[in-house]
């Protein structure tokens, strides 16, 4: 569901990072445990949210938020944080930085990125409805392929076009076998797959 050399998000972006999975207790703040992190950018179109890019990532350092930023948004744009240490130099690669310091209430998050919290709650709402919480961490990437591919179709007038658009890409991309969609030390537990649950 992802085009080849698909443009990048412009403009004025929102970009963070939420957790899916259960509830864990003594796991606060960026810490993993057993979560699967994702990594969000939101193009913001005045007070509407434009196209979006998800990708599940390791954790939350540089090393993983700059390679995201680098490959969704399109350097020039103005990107939009919430001050943590990962976003740091970004600067450096070629994209504006406006940051807002969140505060210690969680609400406080929702009123300064209101766009991607959005799609973070649209994400989860997703995942617990349509996957009824059974989205094997193994398999997640996959599904947030394809949240991207609806959330960014969702105003389209042709609805037959995206079948086709689908169609026409899974045409022209080249087969991908198994073991190169989920690594090797993962398949071992798709006997027993670990549900992403909604925290």
């Amino acid at each position: 569901m992802v085009r080849p050399g698909r443009d990048r998000l412009r403009g004025r972006v929102e970009v963070d990072e939420t957790f899916v999975g259960g509830e864990e207790d003594g796991v606060r703040g960026r810490r993993r445990g057993d979560k699967s992190l994702i990594a969000i950018a939101v193009e913001v179109e005045g007070q509407r949210i434009g196209r979006i890019r998800l990708r599940s990532i390791p954790d939350a350092s540089a090393a993983s938020l700059h390679p995201f930023v680098a490959d969704s948004v399109e350097p020039g744009s103005t990107l939009h944080t919430d001050g943590w240490s990962g976003y740091n130099g970004l600067e450096q690669k070629g994209y504006a930085c406006e940051i807002s310091v969140i505060g210690k209430q969680p609400k406080d998050a929702v009123k300064l990125l209101p766009h991607v919290h959005l799609v973070v709650a649209l994400l989860k709402r997703w995942l617990m409805g349509t996957h009824q919480g059974a989205a094997s961490r193994a398999y997640l990437p996959y599904y947030l392929d394809e949240f991207t591919f609806r959330f960014n179709r969702r105003k389209s007038k042709s609805r037959g076009k995206l079948f086709f658009r689908l169609v026409e890409q899974a045409a022209t991309t080249a087969p991908v076998h198994f073991d190169q969609l989920v690594p090797a030390q993962e398949t071992a537990t798709l006997a027993k797959p670990q549900a992403v649950g909604v925290t």
